[in-house]
């Protein structure tokens, strides 16, 4: 062992296992340390302290730990976790799942290094959300309205378009009515990589890379570089937002490949699973990494997360969606059958729901009729749901007039209303025209949600 300026260095390990090595009769050690790992050629890699006891110590690394020596390592402890540099000359670049530039600039220049767990939020200093974010997404503003420094997922499966979404809602996503300064934190875990190169060049073409700093983690990467990215982006993120007073919308995905990374690192620790195989801690390590979102009372800005997660087998009830579920403020379900049908975006008009949009939707906000309208077309959309069922049963010539009308009207909600084209950026305002459009092929006298004035204003049937 040998003394250095900024903590202690030892020579030779115990074990490896996978990405993880083990060392034996240390000084005392913190959790979630910093450790810099020196292979017999010099080379460095960097990982962080998973367990300490004072008989062990359990270190995983980022970069692997092919070609490492057991008689030969060197491991340096830095006694500090891992910092990442914040500036905001960071947005516009591309980094890794670490925080390491990935698009050939240099590192960024920066006096100020954040822990990238984050430090613990007072729930006495949040204040609640209630101002809206628009995506330019009829099926998102008008039904599942994103509320600034809510916590807001995406449920997708396998093969639905949930990266062309994330695409077009960081294109699109703009805060309307406020002259405030606006950011993207965009991370991608165990993404391939040409699905990394569709994101960099769509947002170089259509120029919002500028505002967009992206942190990617690849499939060849090592998985468990994907545990550290979610946290090195919202440590960026909450320099933006309670720093420099930015309003800030991270996008994660895809948590489905975070949790299995999660999961690959506590079987080699030997935990005992719970569901699925998944560690029994899946809660709240999913919460302390969604739970970095909101607002602050003595700041300007503000943290808006929608993270993206794909259901094995297109089970919502899955552990991954079920925890996330709990812990978020609603969910947009990416359905099957819509995209079969070719309906893009395919948001599932039932399943789908945002908690806190009545309080971001109305007059003053976006507009007087809008939580009126977004029940009424709910309401309207779940009986075509129940009519859709009885036809499969009796058939559609058995139906009465009204019933039919009911269908029409669902296949104008979900071609007009819902559907769009993956560069169309639809206002607020056209958004709710096109739902009173479909509204007004109902009879005036099913629409018992909406007042006599709106429909005077905006009925057109």
């Amino acid at each position: 062992m040998g003394n250095i300026e900024d903590g202690r260095e030892y020579l030779g390990i115990k074990e490896i296992v996978g990405p993880i090595i083990v060392l034996e009769k240390t000084h005392p050690i913190g959790y979630n340390e910093f450790v810099e790992i020196e292979d017999k050629d010099g080379n460095i890699r960097s990982g962080i302290v998973l367990d300490t006891s004072d008989e062990a110590v359990i270190v995983q690394i980022f970069e692997g730990t092919t070609g490492l020596d057991i008689e030969n390592t060197k491991v340096r402890f830095k006694n500090k976790p891992l910092m990442i540099p914040v500036t905001v000359d960071m947005l516009g670049r591309v980094f890794s799942g670490t925080g390491k530039p990935r698009d050939g600039a240099p590192f960024p220049v920066s006096r100020e290094y954040r822990n990238v767990n984050g430090l613990p939020i007072n729930p006495t200093a949040r204040t609640y959300p209630k101002k809206f974010i628009q995506t330019g997404l009829s099926s998102i503003d008008g039904m599942n309205t994103l509320i600034r420094g809510q916590k807001l997922p995406i449920f997708s499966g396998s093969g639905l378009p949930h990266n062309k979404l994330a695409a077009q809602i960081t294109r699109q996503a703009k805060i309307i009515g406020e002259n405030t300064e606006f950011a993207i934190v965009f991370a991608a875990m165990g993404v391939k990589n040409d699905v990394a190169e569709y994101f960099i060049k769509n947002f170089e073409a259509s120029g919002v890379l500028q505002k967009v700093t992206m942190f990617l983690s690849l499939a060849n990467d090592p998985s468990i570089e994907r545990l550290i990215t979610p946290r090195c982006a919202l440590t960026f993120a909450e320099y933006l937002a309670f720093e420099l007073g930015y309003h800030v919308l991270v996008i994660l995905t895809d948590m489905s490949n975070y949790c299995e990374a999660l999961r690959e690192i506590s079987t080699i620790r030997g935990e005992i699973p719970g569901r699925k195989g998944y560690p029994g801690y899946l809660y709240s390590d999913l919460a302390s990494i969604y739970e970095r979102a909101g607002m602050l009372k003595d700041t300007q800005g503000s943290i808006t997360q929608m993270p993206i997660l794909t259901m094995p087998n297109d089970d919502i009830s899955h552990p991954i969606p079920d925890l996330t579920g709990y812990i978020t403020e609603g969910q947009i379900v990416l359905e099957r059958d819509l995209h079969n049908r070719g309906i893009y975006p395919p948001v599932a008009g039932l399943p789908s729901l945002s908690r806190l949009m009545k309080d971001g939707i109305g007059e003053g906000l976006t507009r007087a009729d809008h939580p009126h309208l977004a029940s009424q077309l709910f309401a309207a959309y779940a009986k075509v749901k129940d009519i859709r069922a009885l036809a499969s049963v009796i058939g559609e010539e058995e139906l009465t007039p009204i019933d039919h009308k009911y269908l029409e009207f669902g296949e104008a909600f979900e071609s007009r209303f819902l559907s769009q084209d993956e560069y169309e950026d639809r206002p607020i305002e056209e958004t709710l025209d096109i739902g009173w459009k479909v509204l007004s092929m109902l009879p005036r006298e099913e629409l018992h949600r909406v007042t006599e004035e709106e429909l005077l204003q905006y009925y057109a049937g």
